[in-house]
């Protein structure tokens, strides 16, 4: 399985720290982001538009499929900031952002 980590001692990994096995690789862990916020929701993750490694872990925004409708431009979506743990983890989650699928942001000088 591909989620199954080694229980054996605790060596090295990449990075320099101690921990048990290697690390989770960036594509593994934005796997497990939208799998683990698709449990814990029961919405539908559609794709990951930021990510980054932070001192605490990982750090994503995921976009999320909250109502679907007809036609689907009028579907309704969400961004949620997703936290995890170095080993992949979710630690904590927000929703920061809720749109209809159709509709771009406004990007305005002065930020109006």
């Amino acid at each position: 399985m591909s989620n199954t980590k080694s229980t054996s001692d605790p060596q090295t990994s990449h990075d320099g720290r101690k921990g048990e096995g290697d690390m989770p690789s960036p594509m593994e862990v934005l796997r497990q982001a939208r799998a683990q916020l698709s449990e814990l929701t029961g919405m539908t993750a559609e794709s990951v538009s930021s990510f980054e490694q932070t001192e605490d872990g990982w750090s994503l925004e995921v976009e999320v499929l909250e109502l679907e409708r007809v036609p689907d431009t009028m579907s309704l979506m969400a961004s949620y900031q997703v936290e995890l743990d170095p080993e992949g983890q979710l630690t904590g989650y927000r929703r920061v952002r809720r749109y209809e699928r159709g509709r771009a942001d406004a990007h305005r000088p002065g930020g109006r």
